[in-house]
């Protein structure tokens, strides 16, 4: 990302506030950013197409009056720029970045691809998706087309070709975002076709397919790739998986499609994102694979009902940065509320500000407001806004217009900076397919068991990686995989050279079930890491009552392991059980050399996993940060020589942090040794 970006923006104008950002850092290299891009951004979605022309630069003079730089236009206005087939309108687009450029904002454009014009859906009804259950989805919402439908993909191509005609060697466009939040797939008849020639291409002959799908169960065995079943209803694990691998690939397709265009005409430089939604946890497809093609991770962050969970939300923009293992933007955050929780409550006072400052913690470098303003009407007219239908600013936007006044003072020092981490959580989007496709307990929530091992690292670190399980790690001390159910032989491997070259592995409860075809390994648990491991799993239970371990309890799920080898340490054992584990291990570790393996077989408690948590970082030599009150969240980026540390009081009483040693305050100026927070507060310090 960083080489991409240097050649971004040469002829940019940063606004005033920021205009030496990056300045007075150390000399540049030829990785470093440019200054264009050594800042934090703000802005919001702006839809120009939904007002009066003559109320456009009200608009945008509001915008940076509070502290804006950029802005996203055109992801929803497809019947703008082509009202009728074969007849567009690039004018009023050309015309609303233009003047944005007087304002000294940036521009976004969103492809509009997320939401099909009428004439379309009436006139080529081939190009509407079809749901799971085999109805076809009608106009009038977003999302109703298919992706794998050729008809549609050349539209996309024909819309977003006059695009970038139009707007790509604009100088104030920075980048694009293709189509939005990315859902739902389909199941046409085209769809069905691609989905028959993508497991010839993979398997060759239907041999090969039922013998690793296990076919001959339930007399599934097939004779003509075309009784392959295409839906979304419950059946064989092998061919779920594979139809998750498929739908990932024509996201990858559809995405690619667009990028192709948009890389072949725009200016060099001219960066191409999308903006995943599903409150960042959502696998409906593998986000490592969306994001290959991309030049940096997009997310669109909401909480919905209730206030921010600063764990749940911070690993959701660690997953988000470890995507790309890079930096981020958050490309769509809420001003004070929705419109589509069940209650959608507006947050404290601060807390919108102290959300954004989460998002910069974690590693994203933009923060972008749905929506500047309210619709008249549509679906999400009731959604919040930094301004209202009559275009003057509404309570929030004084908040937004305080961060943007932290963004002007923060950026010189945060520019060039990251989350960096001595520890690694493993996600892998295979192995949660797996899980969830048998999970054999209702309350087995993955995200909840990866949680459990973030928690005790966060609590200690002022940065965690979340990353693709494939990844390189030789740069952590320790790695934890709370949930690899899935181990190929490849992945073994991986994981093994990472141990034996001194690195430190948690597995966590039913790791190295599965192999790559979501059958089961021939070797127990951890399959193909058993060895290495010194021991295995004798079997697994899903409880209906907690147990004891260690000095606290496992609920949901308890697994009885035995150690094999002489050097396999019990480092935890079941007290009073369910009969079958009364007294037996329920954690083992072995030393490989300077490394480890540990192997945990039961979702254990708080205290329990915290032990766990506070041994297995000893041993690695995994430094913690300065402690922080409870509720004080403490966030650290380095680069550039420095260090930054972030500080969030996310309670809702007054703390007290005392700092290791004497740090410059970036927001309030002069040096200090210790920071008061009030409720929703937050400092940004240099080392």
């Amino acid at each position: 990302m960083r080489r991409l970006l240097t050649a971004l923006l040469l002829a940019a104008a940063p606004c005033a506030a920021m205009a030496q950002t990056g300045a007075d850092t150390a000399a540049a290299t030829s990785e470093e950013l440019p200054v264009e891009f050594e800042r934090l951004w703000l802005g919001s979605a702006w839809y120009p197409e939904q007002w009066p022309e003559d109320r456009w630069n009200e608009d945008l003079r509001l915008m940076k009056a509070h502290g804006a730089n950029v802005v996203r236009i055109g992801e929803f206005a497809w019947s703008r720029m082509e009202p009728s087939e074969g007849a567009y309108d690039m004018s009023w687009l050309v015309r609303a970045v233009r003047l944005a450029e007087k304002h000294g904002l940036k521009v976004v454009i969103g492809t509009p691809t997320d939401t099909p014009p009428a004439w379309m859906s009436e006139k080529y009804p081939d190009i509407l998706r079809i749901d799971g259950e085999g109805t076809q989805v009608g106009h009038g919402g977003r999302r109703q087309f298919s992706i794998s439908s050729p008809r549609y993909r050349q539209f996309s191509r024909d819309i977003v070709g006059r695009m970038v005609d139009a707007l790509g060697d604009e100088p104030n466009v920075i980048g694009w975002q293709i189509g939005n939040e990315y859902t739902e797939e389909s199941y046409d008849p085209a769809a069905r076709e691609a989905w028959h020639a993508w497991l010839k291409r993979k398997y060759g002959t239907l041999d090969r397919l039922n013998e690793v799908w296990t076919t001959a169960y339930w007399s599934q065995t097939y004779t003509d790739w075309t009784q392959v079943p295409f839906d979304n209803q419950a059946g064989n694990p092998g061919w779920m998986l594979d139809l998750k691998r498929f739908i990932t690939d024509q996201w990858v397709d559809f995405q690619k499609n667009q990028l192709d265009i948009i890389r072949a005409g725009a200016r060099q430089g001219q960066f191409v994102t999308t903006n995943l939604g599903g409150l960042g946890w959502a696998n409906r497809f593998d986000r490592y694979e969306i994001n290959r093609d991309l030049d940096f991770a997009s997310w669109d962050n909401y909480v919905g009902t209730g206030h921010l969970q600063p764990y749940r939300n911070g690993a959701s923009h660690d997953l988000v940065r470890g995507w790309k293992r890079e930096n981020f933007w958050v490309m769509e955050i809420q001003p004070g509320f929705v419109n589509w929780a069940p209650v959608s409550n507006i947050l404290y006072p601060g807390e919108t500000r102290a959300m954004a400052w989460q998002a910069v913690g974690h590693g994203s470098d933009a923060i972008l407001y749905w929506q500047w303003r309210n619709a008249l009407n549509g679906q999400e007219t009731m959604h919040g806004s930094l301004i209202g239908p009559d275009q003057k600013p509404l309570p929030i936007y004084d908040e937004v217009s305080r961060i943007g006044v932290d963004f002007a003072k923060a950026s010189p020092a945060i520019a060039g900076t990251e989350p960096v981490s001595p520890v690694a959580i493993l996600q892998d989007y295979d192995s949660r397919w797996a899980i969830d496709f048998q999970k054999h307990h209702e309350d087995y929530d993955q995200i909840e068991v990866l949680l459990d091992y973030y928690r005790p690292l966060k609590d200690r670190l002022g940065a965690v990686d979340i990353v693709e399980a494939a990844g390189p790690l030789d740069s952590y001390r320790l790695v934890v995989a709370p949930g690899l159910n899935i181990i190929t032989d490849e992945m073994a491997t991986h994981l093994t050279e990472y141990v034996r070259g001194g690195g430190h592995l948690i597995l966590g409860p039913r790791s190295g079930l599965k192999d790559a075809f979501n059958r089961l390994h021939l070797e127990r648990q951890p399959g193909p890491l058993a060895e290495l491991l010194g021991g295995r799993v004798e079997q697994f239970y899903a409880l209906d009552e907690a147990v004891e371990v260690g000095s606290g309890r496992a609920e949901i799920w308890a697994e009885d392991l035995s150690a094999n080898a002489g050097d396999t340490e019990v480092i935890l054992r079941y007290g009073k059980a369910n009969g079958w584990l009364d007294g037996h291990p329920a954690a083992l570790r072995r030393a490989v050399g300077e490394g480890s393996i540990t192997y945990v077989g039961a979702l254990v408690d708080d205290a329990v996993m915290d032990g766990l948590i506070a041994d297995a970082m000893a041993s690695a030599g995994a430094q913690a940060d300065f402690a922080v009150p409870d509720g004080v969240e403490l966030m650290t980026r380095e680069g550039q020589g420095r260090r930054i540390v972030i500080l969030i009081n996310h309670g809702r009483e007054t703390q007290s942090v005392t700092l290791p040693r004497a740090m410059t305050d970036i927001l309030d100026g002069g040096e200090t040794a210790a920071i008061e927070l009030a409720p929703e507060g937050v400092a940004v310090l240099q080392n």
